[in-house]
């Protein structure tokens, strides 16, 4: 399952972050790192940014993104 399925009001944990160069390392940049919890704010109504609040503080983050986050 990945951060683009949650959906909002629900709170999961990273498994793994999938990708590779730049787009992983921004990721990672941000604060989600394995083990991480993720509280899904909201989605916009096309689905498109997700807002989430990790480490205590607020992102807003676009689908291809949450597509590469494998969550439990």
């Amino acid at each position: 399952m990945t951060l683009k399925d949650i959906l909002p009001g629900s709170t999961v944990s990273v498994k793994k972050l999938n990708g590779t160069g730049a787009l992983k390392r921004r990721i990672m940049d941000m604060g989600i790192t394995r083990g991480a919890k993720i509280f899904v704010r909201k989605v916009a109504p096309l689905g498109d940014p997700i807002q989430i609040t990790v480490r205590g503080y607020e992102l807003s983050i676009r689908k291809d993104e949450a597509e590469s986050i494998d969550v439990v």
